[in-house]
C-alpha cells in the first residue's frame, strides 16, 4: 500500500497548506499544532472512554497508512497530516482495514473515526468541501452480529456480592452497591462512574444519568439495590462529589482539587470487576464460568431480563437510553429461545431392528 511518505504532491493543494506549515521531504505537510484535526476531534468528544477508543482507532489507521505495525506505540495519529488524504488514499486505507480480520462493527468504528477527523480538517479549512466529500465516500461494512458479552446468571451475581461483604472495608461496600446498580439499572460503565451524590434520589430510587450525546434520563433501581446504595453512603458520607469515588488501598476516599470525593475512571471500574470476578471464581469456578465478565454484560443481562419479563420494547429502550428500538431488540433472547424450542421438537426416527442372520440378503 502507498504510505503517507509517498503521497503524491498533487494531493496537497497549495491553498490548503496550514499556516506555518511547509512541504518537507517526501511531499508531507507538517501538522500545525494549533489547527490539528486529530486533537480537535478528540477534544469535542465528551467522555474519557470515547476519547480513548476513537483516539486508538486513529492511531491504528495512522500506523496502517505509514506502513507500521499496529502495535507500534511510537506512531500516533496526532502527528499525522490527515488533511492530505484524498479518495484514492482513503479507499485504499479501507481495503487495508478489511484485511485485518476485524469484525464488521470494529471496521465501521474505524471508518467513523476517519470520517470525523476529516470533517474536522474541513472545518479547520485544511480540506476543501469537494475533497472532503469524496474522501469520506466509503461504504460501511454490513453485518448482523449478536450483542457482545455474556449473560450474568443470578448465582454469579450472588457470588460477586458475597466477596464484597466486609462492612469494615469501604471498597467492599462501594463495589457491592455498584454491582447491584449495574445489574438492576442497565447503566453504562461511564454513566455510572461519572455520577455525583446529587444525582442520587432516595425518594424515587433513581440516579440521574447523562448518556451518549448528552441525553439525560432517570435510571431506576429496586428497593434492595437502593438499600445497598444507602449502606454505602453511610460509609462514604454526604460530602458533595462522586457518588462512587475512587478509594485508596487503606480505605480512605480519594479527593480532587476541591477536596471532594474524586470520580473513578471507567478503566478503574473494569479493573475492579476483574479483581472481584477472580475472587468469586475461588468460591465457585463452575458458576462463574470460564469467560470473563465485562461491565457491559450487566447491561446486556438487564435488557434481556426486562424483555423476558414481558416489558414492552419502548419502555426497555427508554430505560437503557438507546436511540433506536432496533438496538434494544438485538438484546431480546426470546427469539433465540423460540428457535431452540422449535428445533428441540424434532426427533430422529427409531433405529430399525436389524434382520436376523438368515434373513439378511446374500
Amino acid at each position: 500500500m502507498t504510505t503517507i511518505d509517498r503521497l503524491p504532491a498533487r494531493a496537497v493543494p497549495a491553498r490548503l497548506v496550514p499556516a506555518g506549515g511547509e512541504l518537507v521531504a517526501g511531499d508531507v505537510v507538517r501538522v500545525d499544532p494549533i489547527r490539528n484535526p486529530y486533537r480537535t476531534y478528540l477534544d469535542n468528544l465528551r467522555s474519557a472512554g470515547s476519547k480513548t477508543a476513537m483516539g486508538g482507532c486513529l492511531d491504528r489507521l495512522a500506523r496502517i497508512l505509514r506502513g507500521q505495525p499496529l502495535d507500534d506505540r511510537t506512531v500516533s495519529g496526532e502527528n499525522f497530516p490527515w488533511h492530505v488524504l484524498r479518495y484514492e488514499h482513503t479507499s485504499r486505507l479501507r481495503a487495508e482495514v478489511l484485511k485485518q480480520g476485524w469484525s464488521a462493527a470494529y471496521i465501521n468504528k474505524h471508518l467513523v473515526a476517519l470520517r470525523r477527523v476529516l470533517k474536522e480538517a474541513w472545518r479547520l479549512e485544511l480540506l476543501s468541501a469537494e475533497d472532503y466529500q469524496r474522501a469520506i465516500d466509503l461504504e460501511q461494512e454490513d453485518a448482523s452480529t449478536l450483542p457482545a458479552g455474556r449473560h450474568i446468571p443470578a448465582a454469579a451475581l450472588a457470588l460477586l456480592l458475597a466477596v464484597c461483604d466486609d462492612p469494615d472495608k469501604p471498597a467492599d461496600m462501594r463495589d457491592r452497591a455498584m454491582f447491584a446498580v449495574l445489574y438492576t439499572s442497565g447503566v453504562r460503565r461511564e454513566e455510572l462512574v461519572s455520577r455525583d451524590l446529587a444525582d442520587w434520589d432516595r425518594e424515587t430510587n433513581s440516579i440521574r444519568v447523562l448518556g451518549k450525546r448528552s441525553k439525560e434520563r432517570m435510571a431506576y433501581v429496586p428497593d434492595d439495590t437502593a438499600a445497598l446504595v444507602e449502606e454505602w453512603l453511610s460509609v462514604r458520607g454526604r460530602t458533595p462529589g462522586a457518588l462512587f469515588p475512587s478509594i485508596w488501598k487503606g480505605g480512605r476516599l480519594r479527593t480532587d482539587a476541591n477536596d471532594r470525593p474524586a470520580r473513578m475512571t471507567g478503566q478503574a471500574l473494569r479493573k475492579m470487576l476483574m479483581k472481584r470476578v477472580s475472587q468469586a471464581k475461588h468460591l465457585d469456578p463452575e458458576t462463574m464460568g470460564k469467560k470473563p465478565f465485562r461491565a457491559h454484560d450487566f447491561r446486556r443481562t438487564f435488557i434481556g431480563e426486562l424483555l423476558d419479563a414481558g416489558v414492552d420494547l419502548a419502555t426497555a429502550q427508554a430505560l437503557v437510553g438507546h436511540s433506536s428500538p432496533a438496538t434494544t431488540a438485538r438484546y431480546d433472547r426470546r427469539p433465540e429461545e423460540t428457535r431452540r424450542a422449535a428445533v428441540n421438537r424434532l426427533r430422529l426416527p427409531n433405529r430399525a431392528t436389524p434382520p436376523a442372520n438368515d434373513e439378511r440378503p446374500q
